[in-house]
């Protein structure tokens, strides 16, 4: 059976992560989010995927390759131009995507799902494909209900008593939404719907085709099921995701590494005098990092390979990305270390190599400046010495 990941957008609201790792190869405990859909996607027989890419699309393409290893077959569809030797993503909308594919060959020949490539999901695809053809639809939406006071986050559904969609409301106020259900970028469609959607122009799924089949009263389907899905769009979505993992509230994640401790579980070789330090659980240290003696580290935290926190250092219901070297008494409390950015769980950044602030976070791969120099010229300047 055939599927589509969408993959080719910029991941704007989840930056700075996006500057160098695209949405689908965000890693939940060091595992690309899309690996996930893959292996869902695999459980309920959907063994040939297509992938629209566009930004970091080598990124994607070189991780995934054919599928072999992930027991699917993976095509690419990419969407832009090389200019000047380098590739220049340009995506043409998620619709437009699903129509650039079936212009060069027509794959989708049947009944077919397509899920955006950055949520972690636990959906039984069967049941939901089995509703969406009970029904006669040409296009579900599979939905989810969220307590009244989120509908302003997400795209809000009406439907009948029947399921058929009537309208939709993209990120309304609580009280003008509607209903408490949303879209969750879970779709499934027959090869019909393609012809709604217009060749070579930008086309969207949920901007420009579906208001199409609803204004042509076309047999389109909304199914509210349960399930677990964490949506990461923007950075808290992300943060979020993984403390989920850490607590055991998200189950279809399982923490890697060993448990080497109540809580506490790390990759190969990692450097810590487990006596000289306090480590609160639960907490993920990667392989090839260093915990100096006293530090602490309170859970939940997920702190990547290669890093090293030194002495003094606290890390605090944080997400620390790997090669990150956390300086002498640094206090991180509630953030998202990634590279020279800082983030905190509103997503507000700080860029820490432009606030000068980099001597406190910095990459382990990185040559330290000496500090003697600094503190020569000091003692001199305390004794009122010119030399």
């Amino acid at each position: 059976m055939k599927a589509m990941i969408l993959a080719a957008g910029k991941g704007t609201r989840v930056r700075p992560i996006t500057y160098t790792i695209p949405k689908p190869l965000i890693p939940i405990l060091q595992k690309p989010v899309m690996e996930f859909l893959l292996e869902l996607l695999r459980q309920h027989g959907f063994d040939q995927v297509m992938v629209n890419v566009s930004h970091l699309a080598n990124e994607i393409e070189s991780y995934f390759r054919d599928g072999q290893r992930f027991g699917v077959e993976i095509a690419y569809s990419f969407e832009g131009h090389i200019v000047d030797g380098q590739l220049v993503g340009k995506a043409v909308g998620s619709a437009g995507g699903m129509r650039r594919i079936h212009d060069f060959n027509p794959f989708f020949d049947d009944t077919f799902i397509v899920l955006c490539g950055d949520a972690l999901i636990d959906l039984d695809l069967t049941e939901a494909v089995k509703w969406h053809k009970e029904k006669g639809s040409i296009a579900t939406i599979v939905m989810k209900t969220v307590p009244k006071d989120q509908v302003s986050s997400y795209g809000v559904v009406v439907t009948d008593e029947t399921g058929r969609i009537k309208a939709f409301q993209e990120k309304p106020s609580v009280e003008e939404a509607l209903s408490t259900c949303i879209n969750t970028g879970i779709y499934i469609f027959e090869p019909e719907v393609l012809d709604y959607i217009p060749s070579g122009v930008e086309f969207d799924i949920g901007g420009d085709l579906f208001p199409k089949l609803v204004e042509m009263n076309a047999p389109f389907y909304g199914v509210s099921m349960d399930f677990q899905w964490v949506d990461i769009g923007k950075v808290p979505d992300y943060w979020r995701a993984v403390r989920g993992v850490l607590t055991g509230e998200i189950q279809n994640v399982s923490i890697p590494g060993r448990n080497v401790a109540p809580g506490i579980y790390t990759g190969l070789n990692v450097a810590v005098n487990w006596d000289k330090v306090d480590i609160q659980g639960p907490v993920y240290i990667g392989a090839m990092t260093h915990i100096e003696d006293g530090a602490k580290i309170i859970g939940p935290t997920m702190i990547g390979p290669n890093c090293w926190v030194c002495s003094g250092a606290t890390v605090d219901n944080s997400v620390i990305f790997e090669y990150s070297r956390l300086g002498q008494g640094v206090r991180l409390v509630d953030k998202l270390v990634f590279g020279r950015y800082c983030v905190d769980k509103t997503g507000a950044t700080i860029d820490v190599q432009a606030a000068a602030l980099d001597w406190l976070i910095t990459d382990t791969r990185q040559i330290l400046p000496s500090q003697e120099p600094l503190e020569r010229q000091a003692i001199a300047e305390l004794l009122g010495s010119d030399h």
